[in-house]
């Protein structure tokens, strides 16, 4: 349903510099597949969110839906495409605007995307979907600073499920809430990818959380990819050094079997910073362990080295 081939993004820093938030993405996304997207701040996972909605500008590259160039949709093709792709955002709070109440905040995407539709059945729709997402229609007259933050990011899964996508983008859902409150976010994501058929990309640091909703997960650092596989084998076979570093950071259950891991992790050699300037080899050289002449001089390509299972490592 979804294919990105080779898109590139960058910024104006306003010092006569540009920053390269992407190099030359590509994947795909079949229907009904959740598709997680880890790494480090910085490393370019929103951007990946917006260039496919387009709220930024593609430097190059194309995004196809279901086949069609988005870049050569019209006014009407773009409404529908804006419809069928939804975004959930990091901060629940900060995504909602507080001079409105709930029942305009959830109804609000129909007033844009949905304009055949009249105020009255917006209005039963608007009190249809709360329940799906475990808020009460008694909620629909208040403000989002009467909610905690949960509740708000429960709200913005309701204003995104109320257009009917077909894809949702979730851009770190969960980062902002406390531990107690995110298994319930994510349980409900769960629930609506299976009760709706929708498909998923889930954008996340936390390497955990992805294992446990994703389908198959894409490794990005400093704009270009590292690794993509289903989630068995990357987590049980990674090839890269980046997504090894990334499972070796991730907490045990067990305190002393965590203490043990802290004592055996050896800090990476190298820059310890990400740096998304320009570089003429692998975006990862300055922090690899096994990197040489080669790594800092020659981009390695995305590459498979097994069914399904890419990899970009001059050593793999």
């Amino acid at each position: 349903m979804l294919q990105i081939d080779n898109i590139s993004v960058s910024f104006d820093t306003g010092k006569s510099q540009r920053v390269d938030a992407l190099k030359g993405v590509s994947f795909d996304l079949a229907e009904k597949q959740t598709l997680g997207i880890v790494g480090e701040s910085g490393s370019g996972k929103s951007t990946i969110a917006r260039a496919i909605t387009q709220l930024v500008p593609l430097q190059q590259g194309r995004i196809d839906w279901f086949g069609q160039n988005t870049n050569t949709f019209n006014a009407g093709a773009l409404r529908e495409f804006r419809r069928q792709v939804q975004l959930i955002f990091q901060d629940p709070l900060d995504a909602l605007d507080p001079r409105m109440i709930v029942a305009e905040i959830v109804a609000e995407p129909l007033h844009y995307l949905r304009t055949d539709l009249a105020h009255r059945e917006i209005d039963q729709r608007v009190k249809d979907i709360l329940p799906a997402t475990g808020l009460s229609t008694d909620y629909l007259h208040r403000y989002p600073h009467e909610f905690s933050g949960g509740q708000c990011q429960r709200i913005g899964i309701a204003r995104a499920m109320i257009a009917q996508p077909r894809l949702l983008i979730c851009d770190e859902p969960v980062s902002a809430l406390d531990v107690s409150i995110q298994a319930q976010i994510i349980n409900l994501l769960v629930e609506l990818r299976q009760t709706e058929g929708l498909s998923m990309i889930f954008i996340s640091h936390d390497m955990s959380v992805v294992r446990h909703i994703s389908e198959r997960v894409l490794v990005l650092y400093a704009g270009c990819i590292m690794e993509l596989a289903d989630v068995e084998t990357l987590y049980k076979n990674s090839q890269h050094p980046y997504t090894k570093s990334l499972l070796e950071a991730m907490p045990l259950a067990d305190p002393r079997q965590e203490r043990q891991r802290l004592k055996n992790r050896s800090l990476r050699a190298g820059n310890k910073s990400l740096d998304l300037m320009s570089t003429d080899g692998c975006a990862y050289f300055s922090r690899c362990p096994e990197a040489d002449q080669q790594c800092e001089q020659q981009p390695p390509e995305l590459r498979a080295v097994a069914d399904n299972h890419l990899v970009a490592c001059h050593k793999r």
